[in-house]
């Protein structure tokens, strides 16, 4: 468990976070991050890489991209 305080970021509050739990989670500076509480807690994950609907498409377009030639002969 770790303790930390919030530190003054202009008008508002940040909580810094070091490079290991950084690096653990693969957060950069440029990582969109997901921010929830449970009423009790708050929540800070990173958002996910790949959603479902994201890595579909990524695959149907592989899939085009590798099989192409056939495609197009069958559309026609």
């Amino acid at each position: 468990m770790m303790v930390k305080k919030l530190a003054a970021v202009g008008n508002s509050l940040g909580l810094i976070i070091e490079r290991p739990i950084l690096d653990l989670l693969e957060i950069s500076k440029d990582t969109p991050l997901e921010v929830t509480t449970d009423g009790e807690a708050l929540i800070i994950r990173p958002v996910k890489k790949a959603p479902l609907m994201g890595r579909a498409l990524a695959a149907a377009d592989r899939l085009m991209d590798a099989h192409e030639e056939t495609y197009r002969k069958l559309a026609k």
